[in-house]
């Protein structure tokens, strides 16, 4: 694999590190920019929700994360429009989101595919997940979504497409009910 050295500029807030050549094009682009770069976003994002993590199958990663790692199961659903099985588990407010493909061609499923399990996803809470889409399209950046769509616990969720956000899919989450 072909590595260079990418400087990631101040303005990013990113310390200059080695980057592959593949990833070069995603994290060049979420630094200098697309249309609306100039656009500064105000916080939109409350806290972080939670962090998705990719695995095989549900039941050796609980052993991991809730056996071992003593981190205790606050919820646990088939989430069918995504195409998941999802578990939470509690670190501190936070959560640590396990997601199990239910079948190849889903897009948890393809990940696994493409870069097998590990971290998937970086989620951020907001409270008007309505008002942050806008916020975030008149900024210019890259939706996934346009439109939420149902996550777990029927919270409201929508992703940011990792061209904009640094090679890092993003979700956003308005929790139902104001659940944590």
């Amino acid at each position: 694999m072909l590595i260079k050295r990418l400087e990631i500029s101040d303005r990013s807030g990113f310390p200059a590190r080695v980057v592959p050549a593949r990833r070069r094009r995603v994290a060049a682009a979420a630094v200098q920019g697309g249309e609306g770069a100039a656009y500064r976003l105000r916080a939109v994002f409350s806290r972080i929700d939670h962090i998705g993590v990719a695995v095989n199958e549900i039941e050796p990663a609980l052993e991991l994360y809730r056996d071992r790692l003593e981190l205790e199961v606050a919820h646990r659903e088939v989430v069918s429009e995504q195409g998941v099985e999802a578990v939470l588990l509690d670190v501190g407010e936070n959560h640590v989101e396990l997601l199990a493909p239910l079948s190849e061609d889903t897009p948890v499923g393809r990940f696994l595919a493409k870069q097998g399990p590990g971290m998937h996803h970086v989620a951020y809470q907001v409270t008007d997940i309505d008002a942050v889409l806008a916020s975030l399209k008149e900024a210019g950046m890259q939706l996934i979504d346009e439109q939420p769509r149902t996550g777990i616990r029927n919270s409201r969720v929508a992703f940011l497409h990792p061209r904009a956000t640094g090679g890092v899919l993003t979700e956003i989450v308005e929790p139902a009910g104001g659940a944590h």
